[in-house]
């Protein structure tokens, strides 16, 4: 595995969402999230996540999403793109575009709906990773793609592509994410997937987040991270149980439904558009939001 810096691909990554205006990408109030992240001491951003709602673009889109925010970041944090898709042609299009954009690091999620066996896994990671130099990690997300890695199909790929140096762990399993951690050793980067788990994957040695709900509050969630590198487990305990509801609440519906309608009420989007087949916050769940958001304190 190559070798990074030590403060890199480390801390809170949030995959900030796409805002849409009249059914169009809107480049400039997208621009003006990664500004609001920065502000609020995120360590990094990650484009074209499950919260950017991938899907729903055009690869055009994803890739200008990419020129936007390396353009806006200008080198103050570090931009991570998410450059998979269910197709290895467009994954290798995304790839290379983020490549020769400027991003500085990649993650590919397992290709979805395929169900491919390990074998082919393996493969697939392989050849992208032959493709680029950047740093390369896979996303781990077996609930949205149907198919999950096992840790002899990562020795395999890591065993021929030395730029695979992470994973994003979204899956409600801390055993495999210990088991990482002991075969790779602490320099692998394994990114909380799941906001729930993020103060216990922290506590075992994960690297980081990659959570939507720091796109609502990426203060509270880069505190956490800072606090247990630091290794004040009582103040991050604390930020654990402040974030709780919140994080529960990402999930009231499919992300990022009720994230869009938080980052609305907060100011933070100017509306909480989708494409089809996503569709806004029903009004018995925007109330249930509120009231999240009031106990929060954030209202």
């Amino acid at each position: 595995m190559i070798r990074l810096d030590d403060d890199f691909l480390k801390g809170s990554y949030p995959p900030v969402a796409t805002p849409f205006k009249n059914g169009e990408v809107d480049y400039d109030a997208y621009a003006g999230l990664i500004e609001f992240q920065i502000a609020n001491g995120t360590h990094g951003i990650l484009v074209n996540g499950t919260s950017s709602e991938p899907s729903a673009l055009t690869i055009e889109e994803r890739n200008r999403l990419v020129s936007t925010a390396v353009q806006a970041a200008d080198g103050r944090i570090p931009v991570v793109a998410a450059t998979g898709s269910q197709s290895h042609a467009e994954t290798v299009a995304l790839t290379e575009f983020a490549d020769k954009a400027g991003a500085d690091a990649l993650l590919v999620v397992t290709p979805y709906y395929i169900r491919p066996p390990q074998r082919g896994l393996a493969q697939y990671y392989i050849d992208l990773a032959q493709r680029t130099a950047l740093p390369m990690m896979i996303y781990h997300i077996p609930g949205r793609t149907a198919v999950s890695v096992e840790l002899g199909t990562l020795e395999q790929i890591m065993g021929r592509a030395p730029n695979l140096v992470g994973i994003k762990h979204a899956v409600n399993d801390l055993g495999f994410a210990t088991r990482m951690l002991a075969a790779f050793g602490s320099s692998f980067r394994v990114f909380v997937g799941l906001e729930e788990l993020s103060f216990p994957m922290l506590a075992i040695g994960a690297c980081g987040m990659m959570n939507a709900v720091a796109n609502v509050a990426p203060r509270q969630v880069a505190q956490l991270y800072e606090a247990v590198r630091r290794g004040d487990l009582q103040a991050a305990r604390a930020l654990h149980f402040e974030l709780f509801e919140l994080n529960c609440s990402v999930f009231y519906d499919t992300n990022p439904i009720p994230m869009k309608y938080m980052m609305r009420r907060l100011g933070i989007l100017s509306s909480n558009e989708h494409r089809l087949p996503m569709a806004p916050a029903t009004p018995e769940l925007e109330k249930k939001l509120d009231d999240v958001l009031i106990r929060a304190g954030m209202l």
